[in-house]
């Protein structure tokens, strides 16, 4: 037997009996006659006991002789600690060993297995099986399971049954980059890994699995950052026979059951936002409304003034920020600098205190009277005390300069708290969305999406102005989930194709298995998907899904551990009809 207990199960109810740990050597603490060694595994610490006169000399100076994260098998008599540790579970008992055996020995890791690490990114990320035994990385997979067994109870419950689709499928032109698989069975031709199982999950309500969900793996070619993955994980979700409505009100009640079995937290209906008001209010379609400061537009107030910036601006918008006149004007420069950043895009910044006499102090004080000020601030609802802060400038680029400082603001003044949690849906995109560079019309979310039954009419005079049915779930500022209606005819899919700038021939090839099925009985049906990795960094906390996965790529692409991608043999390049020519690594 290895063991009959784990080092973080033993208690006061254990003393006096012989038991057996193993784990890993955490730390070792020698007096010289008392010499202590922390035993580690996943469940925890317990302190092991060695004492000179007592313990057996060659016991005593075998444990003497451990190093840190050797694997060690430990046989002893459970006693009460005299120095007990309030910190951990275990740290009213010791064990008073009897016997050791080393399992295997350890050369000393490259960082220190600690919560406090001393290694950076790059080297846990390259001995990420060490970084795994650490205690923070080891409470983030286990927040992970318990989230992907909360979500399978809850789809479970309700009739949904979990299905595989292919991981070999066709590449398609729309969308983030495919990863492309050769064939080495058919030469010169090539499979791709599925961006997300969308067409599949469309056939499975075909053939009448009306409830149909999947964790499924997904894969994109594209740049990353702390919230992307080249390869990441969806709870893909479909259901026939429902409307817009019966989608929203069964995942809000999945995203309540996520936040009250694995947070403790409940939470009230999810607010319903139009994408227009997201846009016109925060200037973004992921709104962070843990904090208010909405967008105000100024153009009536400040256009024809002298101020050539606000006049000859297409728009003037700002934020109050609530009890923020006291930032100093080195504060205020450094608000200047974070807007005139390339990838913030705004071309400076006005500002205006509200003094706590009433009175207004601003950054353009010789444009504008007294009287023009009180407007501003009666524009904004602005209180003594309160700073109101002003861009001007093209319409979008300028929301989304306000955007990021409305979220520079909100950290900055301690709004964004990560244990807060506002959900909220963002309903009635736009179908389609205008590409100057290729001049078409590119769909916001995805081909498949049906239009508002009553913008329908609009799809041959005006297209840009067609409402989608589809939906997106917002925690937080973060998009955690998106989905829509569906289109189930094939007429209507043949339109979207047109639209989209699909000639007859390529839509056929590209997705002819999808519109020869519509004409085989296709239920009306809909769906959403969530990002599984998303989730569950918000609910930890953390702003980086490699947090909560288990063997992460780096910031560009890379597993550094197993150092992938890799070249592949001349022979393998020839059995898959791949010829290589000026190419690193050849």
């Amino acid at each position: 037997m290895f063991r009959t207990h784990t080092c973080g199960e033993l208690r006061l109810d254990n003393v006096g009996e012989e038991v057996i740990l193993t784990g890993w050597v955490q730390r070792i603490r020698d007096k010289g006659g008392m010499l202590w060694i922390d035993l580690r595994d996943r469940y925890g610490i317990t302190q092991l006991s060695f004492e000179e006169g007592v313990t057996p000399a060659s016991l005593f100076e075998q444990a003497r002789s451990l190093g840190r994260e050797y694997v060690v098998k430990a046989v002893g008599r459970v006693v009460e600690r005299e120095s007990k540790n309030d910190k951990i579970p275990t740290g009213d008992v010791e064990l008073r060993v009897l016997k050791l055996e080393v399992l295997n020995p350890a050369k000393l890791p490259p960082f220190m297995i600690e919560d406090d690490t001393d290694g950076g990114d790059d080297l846990r990320m390259r001995y990420r099986y060490l970084d795994l035994r650490r205690n923070p990385v080891r409470r983030n997979l286990e927040l992970r399971h318990r989230m992907m067994r909360e979500t399978r109870n809850y789809l479970d419950n309700r009739g949904f049954i979990e299905v595989e689709t292919p991981y070999l499928i066709k590449s398609t032109p729309e969308g983030a980059r495919d990863f492309v698989v050769p064939s080495r069975m058919n030469a010169g031709e090539f499979y791709a890994l599925p961006q997300s199982p969308q067409t599949f999950k469309q056939l499975l309500m075909v053939g009448g699995f009306d409830k149909y969900f999947q964790i499924v793996k997904c894969f994109r070619d594209e740049d990353l950052r702390a919230d992307r993955q080249p390869e990441f994980t969806q709870i893909d979700c479909e259901m026939s026979f429902v409307s817009q409505e019966d989608i929203l009100n069964a995942f809000e009640g999945f995203i309540k059951h996520l936040f009250e079995r694995v947070k403790g937290i409940h939470i009230e209906k999810l607010p319903r936002m139009t994408y227009a008001d997201a846009m016109k209010f925060y200037g973004s379609d992921k709104p962070d409304t843990r904090f208010d400061m909405r967008f105000v537009e100024l153009n009536p107030l400040v256009k024809d003034k002298g101020f050539k910036v606000f006049d000859e601006a297409e728009l003037v918008l700002g934020v109050c920020a609530e009890g923020a006149a006291s930032f100093t004007r080195k504060q205020l420069d450094e608000l200047t600098d974070f807007v005139k950043r390339p990838q913030v895009g705004a071309t400076g910044l006005v500002y205006a205190r509200v003094n706590e006499d009433g009175s207004i102090k601003s950054s353009v004080d010789k444009f504008y009277t007294a009287e023009d000020l009180q407007a501003w601030a009666a524009a904004f609802n602005a209180k003594p005390g309160d700073l109101l802060l002003i861009l001007a400038g093209n319409a979008d680029r300028t929301r989304k300069a306000l955007n990021e400082l409305r979220l520079e603001m909100g950290t900055r003044l301690g709004l964004r708290d990560k244990n807060v949690f506002s959900p909220l849906w963002v309903v009635d995109f736009p179908l389609l969305e205008w590409d100057e560079e290729t001049q078409r019309y590119h769909a916001m979310h995805h081909p498949f999406t049906s239009p508002k039954p009553e913008d329908i009419d609009l799809i041959d005079d005006r297209p840009g102005q067609i409402r989608a049915n589809a939906y997106d779930m917002v925690i937080n500022g973060v998009e955690v989930g998106g989905g829509s209606i569906r289109i189930h005819d094939r007429r209507l899919q043949e339109q979207m194709f047109r639209l989209l700038g699909f000639s007859k021939a390529e839509a056929e090839a590209q997705f002819g298995f999808l519109m020869s099925a519509f004409e085989y009985g296709a239920p009306p049906h809909g769906g959403i998907a969530f990002g599984f990795d998303r989730l569950c960094s918000l609910f930890g906390g953390s702003d980086s899904i490699r947090d909560y996965i288990a063997f992460p790529k780096n910031n560009s692409g890379r597993d550094v551990m197993i150092d992938a991608p890799a070249p592949i043999a001349d022979e393998q390049l020839d059995e898959l009809h791949i010829k290589m020519k000026n190419l690193p690594n050849r």
